[in-house]
């Protein structure tokens, strides 16, 4: 059923899946809504920062031209009104720059539901796209497309989420350590590294926390067709996947990646752990690597990379975006972007330790395999034929 502005109909009260579509990278948040309108605290907002509420009502997988929130009516508690659900442009974008802009409800799959914007000479920064709420003993979805003037920021304001405003260093080779946000406040940072902005630095401390590191990429239609084949679909899907080069203050290397089943460990060296491995493309939060960083004095540097084992080499299609998450810093996020066809390995970032400190540094560089790859960065493995 596409729906037009104002439009609503049932949807069960199930687990369901909400898809933010647009033809540029957004930002898609949502906001857990009592009988004001508002919040009640700052866990209500899921979004890049937050992406689990503390319920586990809502969360979060994807970025960029398509994200996904599942939602789980069951979970969501009585006093929970409705689930409001935005987008934000880029930069200093408008809606006019996306080209294209739509939500869609899914269960298991199956689209029940779509909305589309029409966003053309569209000026608004920000927009509502449509709201999940009760009625009576039911739920609803209702497509707004209500444009709001101002970014994440005042949009999130408008909710009535306290937002925090303390600034993070952006890529400095000395920054001061960043101030840390009141409990009671959210912080909206987010750094994203490109061409004009390729690294970060994060300032030394003792014991970083728990690293994790995630990828994940446009789950959308097409057909499979091997590691060359054609445009690829949820019914087979893409395997992407995720692993890293490590290089401990020893000297010593090795690599975590699903291929050759090296997932590594945490709590030992190499200090860094694959979090399974996603044959299917089903699984909605992507793959993840973890990284002790209660042992980051133990490493000297990480070559973060995927690959695609199976399925169309065409970076194009999949909306790579990795996402680094350390505790109480903001997170930092690079695209896999710029990518050529012909190529089905891409060196992402690299994690330097600097006496103490975490650098991370765009690289985006794309090879024709694991061999070719070691070869231009000077990694110095010996490869041969490897299968999961």
């Amino acid at each position: 059923m596409t729906m037009t502005p104002g439009g609503n109909a049932p949807v069960p009260s199930q687990v369901l899946t909400v898809r933010v579509l647009s033809g540029v990278p957004v930002d898609a948040s949502s906001f857990r809504l009592y009988a004001s309108g508002k919040v009640q605290s700052d866990p209500d907002m899921v979004f890049y920062g937050q992406p689990v509420n503390d319920d586990a009502s809502v969360k979060l997988s994807g970025a960029g031209t398509d994200t996904t929130f599942t939602v789980d009516t069951c979970r969501l508690r009585p006093e929970v009104q409705k689930l409001a659900f935005t987008a934000t442009c880029d930069g200093n974008m408008t809606l006019s720059a996306l080209r294209h802009l739509s939500i869609q409800v899914e269960l298991n799959g199956n689209v029940l539901l779509t909305g589309n914007v029409d966003v053309s000479g569209r000026q608004e920064a920000a927009f509502i796209l449509g709201e999940i709420y009760r009625r009576d003993a039911e739920w609803k979805f209702r497509f707004i497309a209500q444009g709001f003037n101002g970014g994440l920021k005042p949009l999130a304001e408008h909710f009535g989420v306290n937002i925090s405003d303390a600034q993070v260093p952006a890529s400095t080779p000395d920054p001061a350590p960043k101030p840390t946000p009141s409990p009671a406040k959210i912080s909206l940072n987010k750094v994203s590294l490109t061409k004009e902005k390729p690294s970060i630095s994060l300032a030394k401390r003792d014991d970083f926390g728990e690293i994790k590191i995630n990828l994940n990429w446009n789950q959308g239609s097409g057909t499979s067709g091997g590691m060359f084949g054609g445009m690829f679909g949820k019914s087979k899907g893409v395997d992407l996947d995720l692993g890293a080069f490590v290089e401990l203050q020893d000297g010593s290397k090795g690599v975590v990646q699903a291929l050759g089943n090296t997932f590594g460990r945490l709590n030992a060296e190499p200090f860094v752990q694959l979090q399974g491995d996603d044959r299917t493309g089903q699984v909605t939060d992507g793959e993840w690597l973890h990284v002790n960083g209660r042992e980051w004095k133990k490493i000297r540097q990480m070559l973060i990379y995927a690959f695609i084992y199976e399925g169309v080499a065409s970076w194009d299609k999949t909306d790579g975006v990795v996402t680094l998450q350390i505790p109480e810093q903001p997170p930092i996020e690079t695209r896999l972007t710029e990518g050529s066809n012909r190529h089905n390995m891409c060196a992402i970032a690299r994690l330097v330790n600097e006496n103490g400190a975490i650098k991370v540094e765009r690289i985006n560089q794309y090879f024709s395999g694991h061999k070719d790859m070691d070869k231009a960065l000077g990694w110095g493995f010996r490869w041969s034929a490897g299968s999961k």
